[in-house]
């Protein structure tokens, strides 16, 4: 992050119309109610900007602006969600991810101002559920944690039988995937888009359906990369043949896999 700080009311990052040339996030459901979020941010300004947006949408909010402070406060807390940046100081924002992720699953949604693909999936490796590139809106930031608090919540709910396809084996109950009875630990969101997709194996779902359905939001700027990136992590982790790609249309899970 830069050393000068700079006034909130200056924040053109933080501006509540979006960017020019960034179509307006459709959010898909209401409001939930009251939860805490942490946001771990070392400038003042732009975390005082973030904290007032989502104290004014109703949420409790809590700050920390140095990698070690977050760990610190997310186990003193044990926040509903956590607003992460990746430039922090002391430790990164990865590795508070990694962190805060070992003792108990919370929704964590990362800033970045770096765009490349790789710095998208270490994020999404380590235990991010979704992320937004700077420069963002305030609007856009409210309408990703109120997704994620939706589906944190939705997640918490009972669920169907066990799912089995082949050697992956799909427990809603336990929130748990196997491969060849071996547990493999995938994020929140990473469970919701393999079970999603394992509800109607070999049925093709768009980039859009999914976020809708998964994400609870519909951003046709950068939801199509957030799918993707997803999409890459669940390979990664449960092997190259579960989840089949449709060229020009979006993803599948393999009717049967080997």
């Amino acid at each position: 992050m830069a050393a000068a700080r700079t006034p909130a009311h200056h924040l053109h990052t933080f501006s509540n119309p979006p960017p020019p040339g960034r179509p307006s996030i459709r959010i898909v459901e209401g409001t939930p109610s009251q939860a805490t979020v942490v946001i771990v941010e070392d400038d003042e300004a732009i975390a005082g900007a973030l904290a007032a947006r989502l104290r004014a949408e109703g949420y409790a909010v809590e700050i920390a602006h140095d990698g070690l402070d977050g760990v610190a406060l997310c186990d003193r807390i044990a926040p509903d969600l956590v607003v992460l940046d990746v430039m922090l100081p002391g430790i990164d924002g990865h590795e508070v991810c990694r962190r805060i992720q070992r003792e108990r699953p919370v929704p964590v949604l990362m800033l970045t101002a770096l765009d490349a693909e790789t710095d998208l999936i270490v994020g999404l490796g380590v235990g991010a559920d979704d992320y937004l590139t700077k420069p963002f809106s305030q609007r856009e930031l409210v309408a990703r944690v109120r997704a994620l608090l939706r589906r944190s919540r939705r997640s918490a709910e009972p669920s169907t039988k066990p799912i089995l396809a082949g050697p992956i084996t799909i427990d809603p109950e336990r929130r748990e995937v196997r491969r060849d009875g071996r547990p493999v630990h995938l994020t929140p969101t990473e469970f919701d888009l393999v079970h999603r997709l394992a509800l109607r194996p070999g049925v093709v779902f768009t980039r859009e359906q999914l976020l809708e359905e998964v994400w609870g939001y519909i951003d046709g700027s950068a939801g199509g990369r957030t799918v993707d990136s997803h999409v890459a992590a669940v390979r990664r982790k449960l092997g190259p043949d579960v989840l089949r790609t449709v060229q020009g249309v979006g993803y599948a899970f393999a009717r049967t896999a080997p």
